[in-house]
């Protein structure tokens, strides 16, 4: 027999070949329909305007929680209105004259900040025995559309006849139900004694009542009432101004429903500073002040 051949050296290093298998194609995954809604709601959520409007709500507050830290809560600056407000009133107004110009309504109506808005305005009618207030007419039937109470005033003059200024006044003023009772705005002596102011103001003031139906409103500085007027004119409702200050420091028993807080408001819509107003009362308190 011939001799066996040996496998060579590079044979015997050479591995076998491994056999492979073929692998079966890896099964996908089926989806879950369930996952579709959930994913569905979250990306309108995070897409939708209402949740950006929450976002910036809440950083809105918190930012203001921040510049606000160290201010007396019931008495903090409203950055809108740059002035502080004392808060614990809730219902807020302003007055006006000629001298804030042309008054766009709708945007005193429209602006508020953390609830606080303008629901009543006290407007400038009249002035002693011959001045009508230039935007007077214009103030009286705008300010009503938009939904602002309003009461109309008359700056006296205690020189001039107390019941001639009284008809002036109602020569020029149309009040109507769900008006603010009229005011007389008293703030000097124009050179008279108290006692005669007095006498002349006694007798607007009764005319006043007599064709209205109701008491009129006094306005005056804190300092001009307490000096001319406290006692004197004790059943009617008063108007106080006194600016600048946490609470109207009045004596308990006063009858004041009004408080005139600040000279220094800015209100969008009105071109120049304004008074702001604070009603002492509640809603159902500030309907029954209203003329029926």
């Amino acid at each position: 027999m011939p001799p066996r051949k040996q496998p060579s050296a590079k044979q015997i290093l050479k591995p076998k070949p491994r056999a492979t298998t073929k692998r079966k194609p890896a099964a996908k995954k089926k989806s879950n329909p369930s996952e579709f809604p959930k994913y569905t709601v979250i990306a309108l959520i995070l897409l939708s305007p209402f949740y950006y409007g929450y976002v910036l709500k809440m950083a809105s507050s918190s930012w203001r929680w921040l510049l606000d830290i160290g201010e007396d809560q019931h008495y903090r600056k409203y950055r809108s209105f740059n002035i502080r407000i004392p808060t614990r009133y809730k219902i807020h107004g302003i007055d006006v004259s000629y001298a804030q110009g042309k008054i766009n309504w709708q945007r005193v109506a429209a602006m508020e900040e953390d609830s606080v808005r303008i629901k009543f305005a006290f407007i400038k009618a009249t002035e002693g025995l011959l001045t009508v207030d230039p935007y007077f007419k214009r103030n009286w039937r705008e300010a009503p559309k938009v939904g602002i109470t309003c009461g109309a005033y008359h700056f006296f003059r205690p020189k001039k006849n107390g019941l001639w200024q009284a008809r002036f006044f109602l020569q020029n003023v149309n009040v109507e139900a769900g008006d603010l009772p009229c005011v007389v705005d008293i703030e000097r002596l124009d050179g008279t004694s108290p006692q005669n102011m007095r006498k002349e103001l006694t007798s607007f003031i009764k005319h006043i009542e007599k064709h209205t139906g109701a008491k009129p409103i006094i306005y005056t500085g804190l300092s001009f009432y307490k000096d001319y007027l406290d006692g004197y004119f004790d059943s009617y409702p008063l108007w106080i101004a006194h600016y600048n200050q946490q609470e109207l420091k009045m004596a308990d028993g006063t009858n004041w429903q009004f408080w005139q807080h600040s000279e220094t408001a800015r209100i969008d819509g009105i071109n120049h500073t304004v008074d702001f107003d604070a009603f002492r009362g509640d809603s159902t308190s500030f309907y029954n002040l209203l003329l029926r």
